[in-house]
This record gives structure tokens, C-alpha cells and sequence, in this order.
């Protein structure tokens, strides 16, 4: 590999800058049909092609979108598109190109050796700098500013260029600089990128040099009216050629392969918890239906890390219930959505967040509502089947006059294989409408479409639906609503409190 100055000259190397890079590559991927962003779903006719015109316009871009819309995996993965090496004069602060050299260090390393000059080769992913804007970011962590202890050091006077201590914009220079959350950045450090966007350079204290910076920016943000925080002030807004909007999956299927993709499941949980599609399509049909409650903030907006935390707090809650009882292997249960609750919780916020029970009793709701949303996917609608039952008999008859007998189901989260199989078989003709309506699944599938269609009906208030500890309690809902009226207040308990989003009385 060339070492020095004369070398690299001989090797008729032509230096490009960062952008020409991007540029260059991305044409070359394009017409190759490589996909740019592998790791990047749901895009890929809305903000990657905006992302490609941006990057083949030469463009600094901002991304603008609610927080879990992966703009920090795009701006990480725009590393990809540099050239793999590039060459910097060895030692350099600033990554100096041998050819167009603009620090002081460089420029006398090269006038003193000249073709001698030591070349360093700089890997891609060493091109890359991002930093996080909060409201204690200072010039001089992003510029730079005059280092007294540099002076002391090398008994210089402060007038000497040499005592400037850079900021990571320069140390940038020659790479991608990303910042993220750019609203939260302070207005006046804001107007000191002013310069850099618009002619390139920078200004440190009061030197008259200038350095010409060759940087590819990248910004991320919320829109401006997510927050009190800040926003973004319009000249430096204006100096920002393109910016584009993310989203959230416009589908289940597109937000199932996120979780899939991200979510961290150990080995021993891969190995021996069994999930079906309905389980998978549940978890993400609770974010959807987060985006649309009137509970949940809609500007602060629902992260794509609720689905990947809540799939790995499901297959967690399956497994520690198969250690609690010795089963080598399960499959997730409804029930074992309990245990997803609190990766809701922390994943959104509520338009009036009122008791601390709130984004508890929401996460409930949140879930009960996926399962009312997907039941009708999967199973005949009990409201249509009520307005028609003049002319069909309900495949659910058998199973709520079973209940209408007076006879209670408790459904415990944390039994045993064998005890949930017996529990669920135990109910006439749940197990044919399962079979109905789902040809050809395992034997546990069919729990899961069993206890689903329970918890379903509850929804379609066919019947009630109520906590207790540690599991639910089904029963007919008229004999529960008689039985409610018959109730003392002392008859109440809280072990068996069922004002809840989970309850169906």
C-alpha cells in the first residue's frame, strides 16, 4: 500500500470530495441493482428514493420524523457509500488530504518533506461522527475555540494557530457529520453552522485563517411543534438543500419484519418458544392502535421500539412460565401478553397523563383493542352475526351458552402446559370453532386460537371478561351484570378488581 506523498502522486490518485464520493457510489449501486440501506424497512418508495435524489444533488439533508423511524440507522448506514480507504496525511488532526492539505500541521509536515511525506490510509467507517444535540453543546465542542494548556505547553503566544483545540465539525472534515435531534440544539449554536453549510468554512476566535471543510451533513429531528424544546431556526433551515420525511410502517406485514429484524431473542428462547402469525400480528396491532388512541400523544408518536421491546418481554413471559413449571417447550399464550404491558408503558405518552396508573390502565386498553381489531380478521364478526341471526345459527352458540349455564372459567397466566390444554378443552365447541375457521394448525395453535376467540368474545361483549390474580376469569356477562347488582361494598376485593382495560363486564 502507497506510504508516501511521491508514491501516492505516481499512482495518478485523483481526490474527490465527500459528496462526489457518496455520489459516485451510489450511481455505481444503482446501476448495479444493489439495494443502498439493507437494514432499512419500509422505505423503499417513499424516503429512500428522496434520500438517493438527495445524495446524487450533492445535498447536506435533515430527516424530519417522529422518534423510532430509524433516521439514526440512515444516516449510520450512508458510511456505506464512501469509498473504502481514502488517503490523509499521517498524523494529521483533520484527515488532511495530501493533495489540498488546510491544517497547519499538515501543510509544514508537507513543505518540510515534501514527496516524503508519510500517507496514512483512513477506513470508512472511521469517517463517520455523530453527536447528539442537548442544550449544554457549546461552540467549542462543535467549532472549537483556543486550548491555554496546548499554549503553555508548546510556549506559544495565543496568536499562533497553533494553539486552537478543533471541534468535531473539522475533525469531521473529509467524512459525515451527523447531528441528531437538531431542535434541541441552542438558537446561537445553531447560527454558528450558519458559515459552515453556506460557504464551507470556519472561523475559530479571532484567527483569520479559514479552513475550507469538506463535510457531508447530516441532521435528524422532530418536527418543530413535537416539543417546548426548540425548533429550528429558519436561516439554518434554509441552508439545509433537502429535507425529507420518515414514517411509520404503513402495514402490519412491513412493521412484523422490523420486530423480526431487531428484536433480540436469546438463543434458548428461539430454540424453545413456538410463535404463530396471530401472536406476531398482535404485538404489532398494539402500536397501531397506540398511533390511533385519542390517549396517546400523537405529536410525541409511538417508536417502532414498543413492537421489538413488547416481542421480547412475549417470548420472555413464555419462558419464564415453561422454567416456573419444567416445560422444555411452549408456545406464547394471550395471556402471556401480560407481561408486554410494561414495554408499553414506557414507549408512550399520554395527552393528560393525570394518576401514575394511567399509561397502565392505557396499556391495557391498547391491548384489548388489538385483540377486538384482529378477532374480526380471523373469526366471523359476533355484532354482524347478532343482526343476522334470523338466518344463521352463531358458530360461538355453543360456547356462550355454556357460560349461560352459570359456569366460571379461570384462566391462570403461569400453569403448566398440561393445565392450559386441559382448562381450554374443557369448554364445548371452542375447539370446533378454532377448527372451523383454521384448517391445519398444530395443537398449539389451536390453544392460542382458543383462548383468543375468549378473550375475542369478551371484547364483543358475548361475554365478561375479568382480572384476577394472576389471570383472567371468563363467565356468561348477563349472570355477571345480576350478580354485580346483588354485590355489598364489602363484597368488593382487590385481588379481584376488574376496573380495567382488560375487563368486560
Amino acid at each position: 500500500m502507497i506510504q508516501t506523498l511521491g508514491a501516492l502522486k505516481k499512482s495518478n490518485y485523483q481526490p474527490k470530495t465527500v459528496k462526489q464520493e457518496l455520489r459516485a457510489n451510489l450511481i455505481d449501486k444503482l446501476r448495479r441493482k444493489e439495494p443502498v440501506f439493507t437494514e432499512v424497512i419500509g422505505y423503499d418508495n417513499t424516503v429512500i428514493p428522496d434520500i438517493e435524489r438527495a445524495i446524487l444533488s450533492e445535498h447536506n439533508l435533515i430527516l424530519l420524523g417522529l422518534r423510532g423511524q430509524a433516521k439514526t440507522r440512515i444516516a449510520r448506514l450512508m458510511v456505506n457509500l464512501l469509498d473504502e480507504h481514502i488517503p490523509v496525511v499521517a498524523g494529521s488532526p483533520l484527515n488532511d488530504d495530501p493533495f489540498q492539505p488546510i491544517s497547519r500541521f499538515a501543510k509544514d509536515l508537507i513543505q518540510e518533506k515534501g514527496d516524503d511525506t508519510p500517507i496514512a490510509w483512513l477506513h470508512r467507517s472511521a469517517r463517520y461522527t455523530e453527536k447528539l444535540a442537548t442544550p449544554d453543546v457549546s461552540v467549542a465542542d462543535l467549532i472549537g475555540d483556543v486550548d491555554p494548556i496546548k499554549a503553555a505547553t508548546l510556549k506559544l503566544p495565543y496568536s499562533d494557530e497553533r494553539v486552537i483545540h478543533f471541534g468535531l465539525v473539522p475533525r469531521s472534515h473529509r467524512g459525515i457529520f451527523v447531528i441528531n435531534e437538531l431542535p434541541d440544539l441552542q438558537p446561537r449554536i445553531q447560527v454558528s453552522l450558519f458559515n459552515i453549510l453556506q460557504e464551507g468554512d470556519i472561523q475559530i476566535r479571532g484567527f483569520k485563517v479559514r479552513m475550507p471543510l469538506d463535510i457531508q451533513f447530516v441532521f435528524t429531528a422532530n418536527p418543530e411543534d413535537y416539543t417546548n424544546r426548540g425548533s429550528i431556526v429558519t436561516p439554518l433551515k434554509d441552508r439545509i438543500e433537502s429535507q425529507i420525511l420518515t414514517h411509520y410502517p404503513a402495514n402490519i406485514q412491513i412493521s412484523k419484519r422490523i420486530t423480526q429484524q431487531e428484536a433480540r431473542l436469546k438463543a434458548p428462547q428461539k430454540e424453545n418458544i413456538r410463535f404463530n402469525d396471530l401472536a406476531m400480528d398482535l404485538v404489532e396491532q398494539i402500536a397501531f392502535e397506540a398511533r390511533n388512541s385519542e390517549f396517546v400523544d400523537a405529536k410525541s408518536g409511538v417508536s417502532a421500539r414498543l413492537t421489538i421491546t413488547a416481542m421480547e418481554n412475549l417470548a420472555s413471559a413464555a419462558e419464564r412460565r415453561s422454567l416456573i413449571n419444567g416445560d422444555k417447550q411452549t408456545h406464547v399464550r394471550v395471556g402471556d401478553f401480560w407481561g408486554v404491558i410494561p414495554a408499553i408503558t414506557g414507549k408512550i405518552e399520554l395527552v393528560y397523563e393525570g394518576e401514575q396508573e394511567g399509561p397502565f390502565i392505557v396499556a391495557q386498553n391498547l391491548v384489548s383493542k388489538a385483540i377486538r381489531s384482529l378477532f374480526v380478521q380471523h373469526f366471523p364478526n359476533p355484532e354482524e352475526l347478532k343482526k343476522q341471526r334470523k338466518k344463521q345459527t352463531s358458530p360461538y352458540k355453543k360456547i356462550i351458552d355454556w357460560f349461560g349455564q352459570g359456569r366460571v372459567l379461570d384462566l391462570f397466566n403461569d400453569v403448566s402446559n398440561e393445565t392450559y390444554a386441559r382448562t381450554l378443552y374443557s369448554i364445548p365447541g371452542l375447539l370446533d370453532v378454532a377448527k372451523q375457521f383454521h384448517d391445519g394448525k398444530t395443537k398449539s395453535e389451536y390453544l392460542f386460537l382458543m383462548e383468543f376467540i375468549l378473550h375475542g368474545l369478551a371484547e364483543y361483549s358475548q361475554l365478561s371478561k375479568g382480572l384476577v390474580h394472576q389471570g383472567f376469569q371468563f363467565k356468561d356477562l348477563f349472570n355477571n351484570l345480576f350478580d354485580l347488582s346483588n354485590l355489598e361494598s364489602s363484597d368488593f376485593d382487590d385481588d379481584d378488581d376488574d376496573d380495567d382495560g382488560w375487563s368486560r363486564n
